[in-house]
């Protein structure tokens, strides 16, 4: 009789098979579950989850561009207090200001001699050119790459090369394409010359068409990172990066180029080049 007590007591305390795979009252089939406190742990780190992996997703805006959003945003509520499909224009146009100012977390490689991409766009041209005079960089030609960064790039402008910021000048000039190569000389620009132990680099930025502000967040005598930011371009324009003589791009025209990540050149000549195809 005390077994036959035994057993049907274990049997009475034993849990259903539906709570032993689930959990008591979690089941995907339980209504209740939401409501059980056991359960709202878990529902809370799924939800947590999810959040992080959308947030992940975003990237962060550069304060530069608050402004221009905030605008954008308060003339698209505007709009459609005027007439609703100008208000959707006005916000897709927010969400392009947006993503204009995002300012991604990028991985720069950290080794002398490298030269890395300023800006994000494509790889225009690659030539031999003569240096602005204001960079003092000489009167002969130096090797040049030029990445130009549509409407729809990052413009958040990175360092090429850890060292330090001899010069900065600044000179008011013309907004005609930036693709063009006259634009070297007759845009508005902001240069700089920053000094290696492998030599000096010139870093210029330059205003197109639609860029009408050029930013520069570093100042003379200021040690910089390999891909440090140090300035920006409001809306299309073109970065120029000369090198000593004797420098050999690792990159090919029409490629595409993230700043601070992809390789322009190796000052210390390990590289002795790369071959390319496209396809």
């Amino acid at each position: 009789m005390g077994s036959r007590r035994r057993s049907r007591t274990l049997s009475r305390r034993r849990p259903p098979r539906s709570e032993l795979v689930s959990g008591p009252k979690s089941g995907l089939n339980n209504p209740g579950a939401r409501d059980d406190p056991r359960y709202q742990p878990l529902q809370r780190q799924r939800a947590m989850s999810i959040l992080d992996s959308i947030q992940r997703q975003i990237p962060p805006i550069h304060k530069e561009g608050y402004p221009f959003i905030g605008g954008f945003a308060l003339a698209s509520l505007i709009l459609f207090w005027l007439w609703s499909p100008l208000g959707w224009i006005g916000t897709i146009l927010t969400v392009w200001c947006a993503l204009f100012f995002r300012d991604p977390a990028r991985v720069t490689p950290v080794r002398d001699g490298l030269v890395v991409s300023p800006a994000d766009g494509r790889v225009s041209m690659i030539t031999m050119a003569l240096p602005p005079a204001e960079l003092g960089l000489g009167d002969r030609p130096l090797p040049r790459i030029s990445v130009f960064m549509s409407v729809f790039n990052c413009h958040v402008n990175r360092s090429p090369v850890a060292g330090r910021v001899d010069r900065i000048a600044y000179r008011p000039g013309l907004f005609i394409n930036a693709e063009l190569d006259k634009a070297s000389e007759d845009n508005e620009r902001n240069s700089l010359v920053i000094s290696t132990p492998q030599g000096r680099i010139g870093v210029i930025q330059i205003a197109g068409l639609v860029a009408k502000r050029i930013v520069c967040f570093v100042r003379e005598g200021q040690a910089v990172g390999a891909g440090e930011r140090f300035g920006l371009i409001r809306f299309g324009s073109r970065l120029d990066v000369y090198l000593p003589v004797g420098t050999k791009a690792l990159v090919s025209e029409g490629q595409t180029a993230i700043a601070g990540e992809t390789i322009l050149a190796d000052l210390t000549g390990d590289d002795p080049g790369r071959v390319y195809r496209t396809g």
